[in-house]
């Protein structure tokens, strides 16, 4: 089979490699369809990891995907496939906090192969049947609106808030369109690039600024008072400072960008005045059967695709999608 491996920073390459095997008892042969490359992707592959956690020996990357059931209880079908494989035994993952086990492992980070092989084995219970009605790009897409649907969860967001999303990459567009459905008064969204500022608002936004003129804008469009929630996808302190200028005293402010760096930083001495909450968004939590019956509702997941490679093209894909000249970047890797 094929599948692109990194081995470095900015060294993705594709070749032939052995077939996973047979699958044991709880996991299922997968034949992969569709991979998203995320922003995560991307620092493991412009940066050589994120935080602390590094490149240390070639890594298959890709967890955003769907793919087809070749084996196991839902075999013929086609599946979204849930990254993440808790522990299930730890205190986090016994409460329901399966998204802070400690011990957890993910798809295409550190020693897990991830998505961008043809075929590779994952546990049953991580498998999701799609529905007729969505593709397979719209099926490895459910991955980051189930990170939006969570990072909304986390905000503490109530009807009738007034919400500032900061960075409308694929995520954050996801995070306006859930939060719109969840009853926000009104969403508005900060975001450096002019393309995506345009798919923020044909997605619904109430207003869009740049990042230069984002807090006079939230200030003027709230006279004065802030928003209610901000939810933060920049992953740069530039967006943590817009988002502790824009919310209102006593507001939440929740952190999902992923930084470059391991420290961020903050306008301590404004978030002190304001008593404002910050909130860290970690990954998601169990959150695919409400993501596609968000996707059944009217969230165009396939809107966001804005360029498709072949698998051949891996290295191809995350250049494109490291320039961030759209939205979301898809690796086709098989037909189902």
């Amino acid at each position: 089979m094929l599948a692109a491996r990194l081995y470095a920073v900015g060294d993705l390459r594709v070749a032939a490699e052995p077939d996973p095997g047979a699958a044991t008892p709880g996991w299922s042969l997968l034949a992969v369809t569709s991979v998203g490359i995320c922003g995560s992707d991307l620092h493991w592959f412009t940066d050589g990891g994120i935080g602390e956690s590094r490149i240390e020996h070639p890594v298959v990357p890709g967890h955003e995907f769907a793919a087809k059931a070749i084996t196991g209880p839902y075999a013929g079908q086609r599946v979204a496939v849930d990254p993440a494989i808790a522990c299930g035994a730890c205190e986090m993952c016994r409460v329901g906090h399966h998204n802070l086990c400690p011990t957890v492992q993910f798809a295409g980070h550190g020693t897990l192969d991830g998505a961008l092989q043809e075929f590779l084995l994952w546990p049953d219970h991580l498998l999701h049947p799609l529905p007729d009605a969505l593709s397979d790009d719209a099926g490895a897409l459910l991955e980051p609106l189930g990170v939006a649907i969570h990072a909304v969860d986390i905000s503490h967001m109530q009807p009738g808030a007034d919400v500032l999303v900061v960075g409308a990459g694929p995520i954050g567009l996801l995070a306006l369109q859930v939060a719109i459905r969840r009853g926000a008064s009104r969403v508005f969204m900060t975001e450096p690039l002019a393309h995506r500022r345009a798919s923020a608002s044909r997605c619904g936004a109430h207003a869009v600024w740049s990042p230069e003129q984002a807090a006079d804008g939230v200030l003027d469009a709230t006279e004065g008072r802030g928003v209610d929630v901000v939810i933060e996808l920049a992953g740069n302190d530039a967006g943590i400072g817009t988002a502790v200028t824009a919310v209102r005293p006593g507001g939440r402010v929740a952190l999902a960008g992923i930084p470059s760096e391991d420290a961020s930083a903050f306008p301590a001495a404004a978030a002190r005045r304001k008593g404002l909450t910050f909130a860290m968004v970690r990954r998601m939590k169990d959150t695919y059967p409400r993501a596609i019956a968000l996707a059944g509702a009217g969230v165009d997941l396939d809107l966001l695709v804005t360029e498709r490679h072949p698998l051949i093209e891996a290295a191809k894909a995350f250049g494109s999608a490291a320039g961030r000249h759209g939205d979301k970047v898809v690796v086709a890797v098989s037909s189902s």
